[in-house]
């Protein structure tokens, strides 16, 4: 009967351990500083209420809706929120998952988080300069990198080639 006991109280504590430190991530992660730092009322007034779910509340699109999913244009797609240059056109491809799909971001300008939310193991990526969600990458995409970085459309805008 100790014995039980004693192996009780260890999974308890072992339990509640893990809950700590998922805590403890979660609130590092929200106090990480970034290049970029708006009061919430600042990015409520220069984002729309759907970019602002998405970018800040860590929101998603429903798929096949967004303005980007099927458009293949040649350009470059910058963070809604700051403007900064995440993905070139050439890396991005149909994936028919319904949402706009790159198998490469631009080096240094996405951040990768490991996501435990809704029950799956998953990496959001992040704009590095201001935090903004953009969404998740997946290992599942059919280019050489075998990446799959699955975006929301109203996360990011579209530069045309010609218009840098």
């Amino acid at each position: 009967m100790k014995r039980l006991l004693f192996v009780l109280l260890t999974a308890i504590l072992i339990s509640c351990n893990g809950k700590a430190q998922t805590e403890k991530e979660t609130k590092n992660m929200s106090e990480k500083k970034y290049a970029v730092e708006k009061t919430e009322a600042e990015w409520k007034a220069k984002l729309t209420p759907e970019e602002y779910r998405i970018l800040r509340n860590k929101g998603t699109e429903y798929p096949h809706t967004g303005k980007y999913n099927l458009y293949f244009e040649d350009g470059a797609y910058t963070c809604k929120g700051c403007g900064t240059k995440l993905f070139d056109s050439t890396n991005k491809f149909e994936s028919h998952c319904g949402w706009p799909s790159f198998d490469n971001a631009i080096e240094g300008t996405v951040e990768y988080i490991q996501d435990t939310s809704h029950g799956m193991i998953r990496t959001e990526i992040v704009c590095a300069k201001c935090g903004g969600h953009l969404g998740h990458v997946f290992d599942d995409g059919p280019t050489e990198t075998g990446k799959r970085y699955c975006v929301n459309s109203a996360s990011i805008n579209f530069v045309d080639t010609d218009g840098e």
